[in-house]
């Protein structure tokens, strides 16, 4: 059996002795077994989390949003659950939480929260940087939108985290492509920027480029550029390209890599903000 299963079902049914579900595999979580030395994926654990949590139970929180399409996630991640059940289990939050009918789809036979439920519980239960994140890549995975959530608002006025949800998914941006992405759009906001534009479109007719986000009326751009732009010659040649286009269109198109400090990119930025003759906002005091 390379999927979690359920020891006490698979001994009753004959599938295996005890010794056989003792010796030759390992709990994943309470009765939820799989072979010893099996690499433990996020979906695996997840599954896992479902058998243990049984009937009723509905999976929640960055989980759901991983099985609704988004990869931000690993086998360390806590799994959260929305069950009446109060048992504690490793590696998992059990939240005892009202959850409406029209909130729960089906996923390869577990119960999910919707992708506006999974919207709504990103925004309440965690820190705001690493809700927008997963919130972003959700809205492009599924095309969840700010208002499909607000309606849960209104449903649950009381819920807690209602704040916090609110200032999350205001934020929310599908055109983001990474968390890093997310992490440098939050960046400019918090320092007094406009709210940027993400994924721009600029061609020349014969190439066309895409701004990981930006600014249409002074023409600049910011690219976050992971380690496949470096270490990928291919990439590296056509950024080149692409580079050159963009100086051609009169962009000025500012490159973050993950060594360069908040201080260093806000500084690039407020220059380029200088260059086309209009006045930066003031760094922030925070």
């Amino acid at each position: 059996m390379e999927k979690p299963f359920l020891g006490p079902r698979s001994v009753a049914v004959g599938a295996l002795t005890r010794g056989q579900s003792r010796w030759n595999h390992a709990a994943v979580v309470p009765r939820v077994y799989m072979p010893k030395g099996a690499a433990l994926s996020a979906r695996m654990k997840i599954e896992a989390v479902a058998l243990w949590a049984g009937e009723g139970a509905v999976i929640s929180g960055r989980a759901a949003a991983h099985l609704h399409g988004v990869p931000w996630i690993d086998a360390d991640t806590l799994v959260e659950v929305i069950t009446a059940n109060r048992r504690r289990c490793p590696g998992v939050i059990a939240r005892q939480e009202r959850i409406s009918d029209d909130e729960v789809v089906t996923i390869d036979g577990m119960a999910v929260t919707s992708a506006a439920r999974t919207a709504f519980d990103l925004g309440r239960h965690l820190p705001r940087n690493t809700a927008v994140a997963q919130l972003d890549a959700l809205a492009g995975a599924t095309g969840v939108r700010e208002a499909d959530a607000l309606v849960l608002q209104r449903r649950y006025p009381g819920a807690r985290g209602i704040r916090g949800a609110r200032i999350a998914l205001d934020l929310m941006d599908a055109g983001a492509q990474s968390p890093r992405e997310t992490w440098l759009r939050l960046l400019v906001i918090d320092n007094g920027f406009p709210r940027p534009r993400t994924q721009i479109r600029v061609s020349d007719g014969s190439l066309t480029a895409y701004l990981d986000m930006g600014w249409d009326k002074p023409m600049i751009g910011l690219d976050y550029d992971g380690d496949y732009h470096l270490t990928n010659r291919r990439r590296y040649v056509t950024d080149l390209a692409r580079d050159d286009m963009l100086r051609r269109e009169r962009w000025i198109d500012i490159h973050v890599v993950k060594e360069h400090s908040p201080a260093y990119i806000l500084h690039r930025l407020r220059r380029a903000w200088a260059e086309r003759g209009l006045t930066p906002p003031e760094p922030s005091s925070r």
